[in-house]
């Protein structure tokens, strides 16, 4: 998923994530995160390990397990996806516009007239305008469509 700030990519996954495990696919998803801030909260004790200097840290909870390792994980893509993703039937990107991997663009007209990607870059567009343009269009709400799309192309691979 790529798109311009605040033009509705975490909330379309909000909708596309569970339309795909409802279709019985093992989901997974790299969000890019561009600062080099960590994800852990600051003054909790897993933040605080980790800043004491341990290369990996194992939060464990009745409901969740988070890991938070010290890597220069953003510039390789593919070695995050073989690392963490391993088994998983799709994993999901936010924020990587750039790549090789095929993107589905989000654009929202009150943010944006210009596409970020170029359409050979595409595997769909997500939107509230209409386009021409020779890859699959879908509407902001139509993430069982969208779910549905990405079920056929998996099984095209």
């Amino acid at each position: 998923m790529v798109a311009r700030s605040n033009t509705g990519k975490t909330t379309l996954l909000e909708a596309l994530i569970p339309a795909l495990k409802e279709r019985g696919l093992r989901v997974a998803l790299v969000k890019h995160h561009h600062h080099e801030s960590s994800f852990d909260t600051p003054g909790k004790d897993t933040h605080r390990l980790a800043e004491a200097g341990a290369d990996l840290v194992v939060g464990v909870s009745p409901v969740q397990v988070a890991t938070f390792s010290r890597e220069a994980g953003s510039a390789d893509l593919d070695a995050v996806i073989a690392r963490h993703c391993a088994g998983y039937d799709l994993v999901l990107t936010e924020g990587y516009k750039r790549g090789d991997y095929p993107k589905i663009e989000v654009n929202r007209a009150a943010r944006s007239t210009k596409l970020l990607c170029d359409y050979d870059e595409m595997l769909a567009l997500v939107t509230d305008s209409s386009w021409e343009t020779n890859v699959p269009l879908f509407g902001l709400d139509d993430a069982d469509g969208l779910a549905d799309f990405l079920v056929g192309w998996l099984k095209d691979l």
